[in-house]
């Protein structure tokens, strides 16, 4: 019998999993707090087996079209001159930039109408208020609106998932010391296909990315500990990360400017979600509510995809749907779980504090650049811990 099913959360891994819930016959609603679709957000990556479960949704050729152009990412002194360079050609399909480079807002509009076109339908505008379940369903209150009951809810809600809290009790983020503000500003003279990276010290940098639209995406990353930031309104962030920045050089001063009056601004403390379990009863998570690995990974977008794909596998194995969470769980959180180890000297490789560390960070980079390692460096990016071993749930992939 077909499932009636509640999706929270309209991003990646909600839309994702509408497709696959949809495609087996299940009435399947995305809910998402947004008034609208939100088409905004920074470029995301899709690697390994997150490339795979794009294919099984005859999904990964429309991904490929909509690309952002990106052919790489030159590391840049504050005279814009090349430290290291990772082309795109020359270090594959996922090195440092992947062939899959997508704007996240890009990547949900693909998602969302596949989804539709198999059936599921999307309501924006409202969210969970709270819910009771029992063994044969879910009753769910929502904000707007009268109750409903489901036979399964998922959220796939993100970082600060409110289910989560719900479920759990607990919220599970767990912070890894770095700011990031995300915006985008009018594209500059020395803004081309590939991305520039610019370190300054007191472990700050700039990060600087081509789109499909002409404009350029910015981010600021700021490596300290959670002191606030995220608490205050916009205008309260903006003037922090102006303060911040403003003598960091580079072409730093026409990314803030461009900060100021970017309609898009967003900033983060970065963290990760650590939870004992993703479900409890009818009641599941997915994607970054159950398991995020923080932008440094870059591997967030590749899981909520493999995530959605396995969990819509297990529910096409059993009629019961706590038993289907279940068994998801025991496939990917290894997987999960490999997806959010980094190295941790990562954040200080990439934001170091003095001038001296931004020489070794130039060094080193220039060595993982050259050709004698770079079979190597591709490897540390090709998204073998996404799962190698995906399972094959005999889902044909069809166009979209």
């Amino acid at each position: 019998m077909p499932r009636k099913v509640l999706v929270t959360g309209a991003s990646v891994a909600g839309p994702a999993l509408a497709v696959w819930l949809a495609r087996a016959g299940d009435d399947v609603t995305v809910l998402e707090r947004s008034p609208a679709f939100r088409d905004g957000g920074q470029n995301v990556d899709v690697r390994g087996a997150g490339r795979t479960v794009l294919a099984r949704m005859g999904l990964e050729r429309a991904v490929k079209e909509h690309g952002t152009g990106e052919t790489g990412i030159r590391f840049v002194d504050g005279d814009d001159r090349s430290v290291a360079v990772f082309e795109q050609d020359a270090f594959g399909a996922d090195g440092p930039t992947a062939e899959l480079e997508i704007l996240r807002g890009d990547l949900a509009r693909i998602l969302v109408e596949a989804g539709r076109a198999e059936g599921a339908a999307y309501r924006f505008g409202d969210h969970v208020a709270g819910f009771t379940q029992d063994g044969a369903g879910v009753e769910v209150d929502f904000a707007h609106g009268p109750p409903a009951r489901y036979d399964l809810v998922v959220a796939a809600e993100g970082i600060g998932s409110s289910t989560r809290r719900r479920l759990l009790g607990e919220a599970g983020r767990r912070p890894i010391g770095l700011y990031m503000a995300y915006f985008t500003i009018p594209k500059g003279a020395g803004d081309g296909p590939m991305a520039r990276w610019f370190a300054a010290p007191g472990g700050r940098s700039v990060f600087l990315r081509p789109d499909r639209y002409g404009t350029t995406r910015a981010t600021l990353v700021s490596r300290q500990a959670p002191c606030g930031y995220e608490d205050l309104p916009p205008d309260g962030q903006r003037a922090a990360f102006r303060a911040l920045f403003a003598d960091a050089g580079w072409e730093t001063p026409r990314v803030l400017e461009g900060m100021d009056s970017a309609p898009d601004f967003y900033l983060e403390t970065v963290g990760q979600v650590r939870v004992a379990r993703w479900s409890e009863g009818r009641v599941g998570l997915v994607g970054d509510a159950a398991w995020a690995t923080g932008p440094i990974t870059g591997m967030g977008t590749s899981l909520g995809l493999i995530g959605a794909y396995v969990l819509a596998g297990e529910l096409g194995r059993t009629a019961d749907p706590a038993a289907a969470l279940a068994a998801y769980e025991a496939v990917m959180r290894p997987i999960a779980e490999k997806g959010q180890d980094y190295p941790r000297i990562g954040p200080r490789l990439l934001q170091p504090s003095t001038r001296f560390g931004i020489a070794v960070q130039h060094l080193v980079l220039g060595i993982a650049a050259s050709k004698s390692v770079r079979r190597l460096t591709s490897r540390l990016f090709g998204g073998a811990e996404d799962g190698p071993d995906l399972p094959d749930y005999g889902t044909a992939a069809r166009a979209a």
